[in-house]
């Protein structure tokens, strides 16, 4: 019964809201940070259990009146009440069931977003770019921040590799639906002939690690420094505040220059560093997770196809979902709300079925 189910997150979250305000829980961060959290999740589920009682009460109350009351206007007026309380039933108890599946923990994250040029030569650098400055234009509209840690420039324009880190609320939950390849069909800048040319961008999308999550140990670290350079190889400045961090164990390199201070470079690169030994293991659940949903690619299989930009149709199709739109101007300028919309909306009915709730 779904009212026993939330009767018991009642009961945790006002366990949870107690807990946080223990001087013993307060100075054990880890814990505070944890229980914090579990506040936040359970908080959407306990006004949406709120609102489900209240109007199974008030359709009580009405059916009562309708049971005994003898005068006609009021009769009518619990009818009407009546009617537009059971209108409100089915949608919210849909709502109850998406939020009682299990949180995937990563999705309140930060994430590390990376474009790579694929095939396609300077055409895929170009359209790197493109997607670039679509996620960019998205993430402005949401408020939220975002930092790039390293590029390197197409020949012609674009990027053949940029990484970015974007912070806000939820960011990992929303943008995780970009994981794959995104392939453009249009005629290139570079083409004389007016062809068709078909070519490609992979994009990953990683979870930020926060410091609880992994032990970096710095005798497992190698720090080298380096002049920062520019387009076209030039120096931008002549002090090493370029830093390469090279983790010994695993063989991952990270490296950060876009700040003029190295301290502040290598703490950028140390955050990324985390996060992508982090995701070493979050990896074996993405594998998983991905076998059986496919709204979701694994971030390891960078050959899956997601998402077709065909500029001569003006079309752009979500190839996981079939789901075809003709606005590409629009959504090659940020506007993809639409589509992850689709694409949670999708998962989430996957997800509904895992659980066996119908």
């Amino acid at each position: 019964m779904i009212l026993d189910k939330l009767e018991g997150v009642k009961l945790r979250f006002e366990e949870v809201g107690q807990l946080i305000t223990d001087p013993a829980v307060i100075n054990d961060m880890k814990k505070y940070v944890k229980l914090n959290k579990e506040y936040k999740d359970l908080e959407p589920l306990v006004e949406a259990y709120n609102s489900y009682k209240n109007i199974l009460s008030n359709i009580q109350s009405a059916k009562e009146i309708l049971a005994t009351e003898k005068d006609e206007e009021m009769r009518e007026m619990a009818k009407m009440e009546l009617d537009e309380l059971e209108e409100k039933v089915y949608p919210l108890e849909e709502e109850i069931k998406i939020l009682l599946l299990p949180k995937d923990p990563e999705d309140e994250k930060n994430a590390i977003l990376e474009i790579r040029a694929g095939t396609g030569g300077d055409e895929a650098s170009i359209f790197a770019g493109d997607l670039f400055r679509m996620y960019t234009h998205y993430c402005e509209a949401r408020k939220w921040k975002v930092e790039v840690t390293h590029l390197s420039e197409g020949t012609v324009g674009g990027y053949k590799e940029i990484v970015m880190k974007v912070t806000g609320a939820g960011v990992y939950g929303i943008l995780k639906y970009e994981s794959g390849v995104h392939r453009v069909q249009r005629v290139p800048q570079t083409e004389t002939q007016g062809r068709v040319h078909t070519s490609a961008a992979t994009v990953a999308v990683l979870p930020e690690a926060e410091e609880f999550d992994i032990e970096l140990k710095q005798e497992d670290i190698r720090k080298d420094t380096y002049c920062s350079s520019g387009p076209g190889g030039q120096s931008v400045n002549t002090t090493y505040s370029a830093v390469r961090l090279v983790h010994i164990p695993s063989g991952i390199v990270v490296t950060c220059q876009d700040q003029k201070s190295q301290l502040k470079n290598y703490d950028k690169a140390l955050a990324e560093l985390r996060t992508r030994l982090y995701n070493l293991e979050y990896q074996k659940y993405i594998d998983e997770i991905s076998s059986k949903r496919k709204t979701m690619v694994s971030t390891g299989d960078r050959s899956a196809k997601i998402r077709t930009y065909n500029y001569p149709q003006g079309r752009v199709t979500d190839h996981r979902i079939n789901l075809t739109m003709y606005n590409l101007p629009t959504i090659v300028d940020g506007d993809i709300q639409e589509i992850l919309d689709q694409l949670q909306m999708a998962e989430n009915t996957e997800r509904l079925k895992e659980a066996g709730v119908e």
